[in-house]
């Protein structure tokens, strides 16, 4: 990632919990505050902290998913709470960023959040510049279907495309928009007989905005 909010990390968590509830997420504020040091200073020690933390956010739901941004100019972090892209676990993002105290060194943030600039994206080995990404838009019921072209992508690398691509969009609408917004989603190559016309990803934002305002 060369410009923009660089993300420093994503902890996907196991499989196995509760769903959340008041006191469980009550619990992992407090849990987080007594390890608030720890957490912000991750780099110390990043793997153990990330175990912990994933540990601790499964109590709470299995399905969320986190994210740390540098420490900006003001001394803070972002925290960012992520569902991950599984929409049943958005009640669940809620709950833990609505219960939150207010805490000195984070920004705690609901839901990964549009990105201005885009961030260039590595993932399974695969390095993409948003500069290069393209999509095209298409009626899908009372949602925007949407196709991703790549240049490179194969049917072969489809798992780890479809995971740039949903980071991708992610960083263009915010992951929110993405699941209640977007319909169909695909991935193609830009031989696709679909690329005819299709617009670079950071214009993306604004053609489902004006979609959804009209």
């Amino acid at each position: 990632m060369k410009h923009g909010v660089k993300i420093i990390a994503m902890g996907i968590l196991s499989l196995f919990s509760s769903k959340a509830n008041a006191s469980v997420a009550a619990d992992f504020w407090k849990w987080f505050q007594k390890n608030d040091e720890m957490i912000f200073n991750f780099e110390n020690d990043t793997e153990k902290t990330f175990d912990i933390l994933s540990a601790a956010l499964t109590k709470v739901d299995p399905e969320l998913t986190f994210e740390f941004s540098p420490v900006r100019d003001n001394g803070k972090r972002e925290f960012v709470i992520s569902a991950g892209g599984i929409k049943k676990s958005f009640p669940s993002v809620e709950l833990l960023f609505n219960s939150a105290p207010k805490l000195k060194q984070w920004i705690i943030v609901k839901f990964r959040p549009r990105r201005t600039p885009l961030n260039d994206l590595t993932f399974g080995g695969i390095s993409i510049k948003s500069d290069d990404v393209y999509y095209n838009l298409y009626k899908d019921d009372d949602k925007l279907g949407v196709i991703l072209f790549f240049d490179n992508y194969s049917e072969e690398q489809h798992s780890t495309y479809g995971n740039l691509g949903y980071l991708f969009l992610d960083e263009a609408l915010g992951e929110y928009d993405v699941e209640t917004k977007l319909g169909f989603i695909e991935f193609h190559n830009k031989s696709s007989e679909y690329f005819v016309d299709a617009k670079p990803l950071k214009e993306l934002a604004e053609q489902v905005d004006e979609y959804y305002d009209n």
